[in-house]
């Protein structure tokens, strides 16, 4: 037989669960789902591109992401810079070898000598970025001095003549960011895509 005193303990049992599940309940509905959501929406309403993944499109089909590097083996197509991912996005990081590792000095050095050798220049003249991979190892973008050194292959491959490839660089260099942040830089795809769209 249940006594006042017993009764009193469950009913304060039942209201003592009652605070933490009605809690644990808002919380992963408010900011499991609602917040997710609300920050996805907010996102796609303020920057419908970025959210998406920055797809790039050529003739109704996506060829690729602005924000993300990809491979280029012909010689008609500027290089992006190479990738310890193997340009594998699920896969993006750096080599974590230190500049003092043999393995990587010794890499970089006959990656920038081929470098060399395919855009015709002095190793002294390779820009360094063209033989070292950035930290995620998808970086999309190369400075103008790595697009101008590869120009004159570029050309060569196309048939054309070199001032055009060098006017269609400048018009793909996008400027630091606010004009303050970052450097000139110019995105491997999107120049790529400009360099067919002119034939």
């Amino acid at each position: 037989m249940n006594t006042p005193t017993t009764q009193a303990a469950s009913i304060d049992d039942r209201i003592g669960l009652r605070a933490p599940l009605l809690f644990a309940a808002v919380a992963l509905l408010g900011f499991g789902l609602l917040y997710s959501l609300a920050g996805t929406a907010l996102g796609r309403v303020a920057f419908p591109s970025q959210a998406t993944g920055s797809i790039i499109e050529h003739n109704g089909h996506a060829v690729g992401s602005a924000l993300i590097a990809q491979p280029f083996s012909d010689a008609k197509y500027f290089q992006a810079r190479p990738s310890a991912a193997k340009y594998d996005p699920t896969a993006a990081s750096g080599s974590n070898q230190a500049r003092s590792n043999p393995d990587l000095r010794k890499r970089i050095a006959d990656d920038t000598a081929a470098i060399a050798q395919r855009e015709g220049i002095a190793v002294s003249e390779v820009p360094a970025e063209l033989a070292t991979q950035s930290g995620g190892g998808l970086d999309p973008h190369i400075s103008p001095r790595a697009a101008q050194v590869q120009a004159a292959r570029v050309a060569k491959a196309r048939g054309v003549d070199a001032a055009k490839i060098q006017a269609l660089i400048a018009a793909n260099t996008e400027a630091p960011q606010f004009g303050a942040l970052g450097q000139a830089r110019v995105n491997v795809l999107r120049l790529n895509l400009a360099l067919d769209a002119a034939r």
